[in-house]
């Protein structure tokens, strides 16, 4: 911008050859009005002007505009106007006149390759930040799917945690089942599995033994006596101490053929060779294998010690039936040589700790089962083998099946089942039904 035509068409005729786009205005108020509809990118002004000076017009477009290259033509006696358009317009550069062509060509190529780059920069920041935007919000959506999938999986491994522990369960009670079954031969004594199996359970617990070795323990306790299913029932029908020398090596043999029976289950390996070993003794006078020491595990010695602490109560050892003192003193004559001393002692402790009945339990006729309630204790058949386990939680076909057994059975069965949390609803309807208990 300038108000000698003279300087304009120099100017025009300076920067045309480079290629430029030269707009013209002869006063700042046509410069502004230029400004207001065409692109420009650096302005070029001389410092005398009409109405409005240079410094005036500068500060204009810096504060409108505040972008553009803004060049300063100024005299030598102008150096105060000179200094106010750097202070007030922050003019990028000042040329004096009269002006050297190359200088100006370079200070105007030097800001527009500024003003090309500070447009790039601005175009990188701006791509920058919308690219970070976009990470953002895929970093948002990588998490909420994350998230997502771990609550999938997570609800899916609760899921097969629950569908484990109910298998688990089911093939425990399969067990027990199994055993009860044995138990209904002639001769038999109803229970009787499932009691050393306790006290085995129990004994190994108190040994300080892990969780799976204990149901190992637990499993072998239900299935001690598999390898007599091919016993004839005399045989079965002797103690121990009474059989002849031919009948006591077969009868020695249900060991081996229980472990023989069992081996094919993996779930079952360890508690198939607790089963082998539950006539080993620790000094290596046992059978069959003549374990000796630390070659008998403690987990065997719990289960030998609770099949031959319930032998002697039920007369299968002896044909004099002990009482429980007076098994409990064999026991522990065959410390240090049946069994380690340890493995007494937690015996004893067993024994000593036997919990009493719970009284928090509840004693139900089996035609006041309703769904959700929570088996307290084992439910036995009048026979007396298992036909629930206890910690079974009744649905409405369970109830439904019970029902049908006690009607068809024309049969009468209790239950203990767990009392629930206690409001003032079931405690009233409770006791208003079972005042006496």
């Amino acid at each position: 911008m300038d108000d000698e035509p003279s300087i304009l068409s120099a100017l025009r005729r300076l920067f045309r050859p480079e290629g430029y786009r030269v707009l013209l205005a002869e006063s700042a108020t046509a410069a502004l009005a230029l400004l207001e509809t065409e692109p420009v990118d650096l302005v070029v002004s001389d410092m005398r002007m009409p109405v409005m000076d240079g410094a005036q017009f500068l500060e204009q477009v810096r504060r409108r505009w505040p972008e553009l290259v803004r060049i300063l033509l100024t005299g030598y006696a102008d150096i105060g106007a000179t200094i106010a358009a750097i202070n007030r317009g922050e003019i990028h550069r000042y040329i004096a006149k009269p002006w050297e062509d190359q200088d100006l060509l370079l200070v105007v190529r030097e800001g527009l390759t500024r003003r090309r780059l500070e447009q790039e920069n601005r175009h990188l920041q701006r791509l920058t930040a919308a690219q970070n935007e976009q990470l953002q919000s895929a970093n948002a959506e990588l998490e909420r799917r994350v998230l997502a999938r771990t609550q999938e999986i997570a609800q899916i491994n609760g899921f097969l945690e629950q569908a484990y522990a109910e298998l688990e369960q089911q093939f425990l009670l399969s067990l027990d089942v199994f055993a009860g079954l044995l138990e209904l031969r002639e001769g038999g004594s109803a229970g009787h599995s499932r009691r050393v199996a306790l006290l085995a359970r129990r004994t190994a617990e108190r040994l300080g033994l892990d969780p799976p070795t204990c149901q190992d323990v637990f499993s072998a306790g239900l299935l001690h006596e598999i390898g007599k299913i091919g016993l004839p029932d005399a045989l079965l029908r002797k103690p121990v101490s009474t059989m002849n020398g031919e009948e006591q090596a077969r009868y020695r043999q249900h060991n081996l053929n229980a472990e023989a029976a069992l081996l094919a289950l993996p779930r079952l390996q360890r508690a198939a060779r607790f089963v082998r070993w539950q006539d080993e003794r620790i000094d290596g006078r046992g059978l069959p294998d003549g374990l000796a020491g630390d070659e008998l595990p403690r987990a065997a010695q719990a289960l030998s010690l609770a099949v031959h602490y319930h032998g002697l109560l039920s007369g299968r050892l002896a044909a004099k039936r002990l009482g429980p003192t007076e098994a409990a003193a064999v026991i522990k004559q065959g410390a240090g040589l049946r069994y380690e001393p340890a493995v007494v002692a937690a015996f004893q402790q067993v024994l000593a700790e036997a919990p009493p009945e719970v009284e928090s339990d509840w004693l139900i006729a089996a035609a006041e089962l309703r769904p959700g309630m929570v088996l307290a204790r084992d439910l036995l058949s009048p026979q007396g083998t298992l036909l629930l386990a206890a910690g079974f939680c009744f649905d409405a076909h369970k109830v439904r099946q019970i029902h049908e057994f006690i009607e068809r059975g024309g049969v009468r069965l209790n239950l203990h089942v767990r009392r629930p949390p206690p409001t003032a609803a079931t405690e009233a309807a409770h006791e208003s039904a079972h005042p006496a208990r």
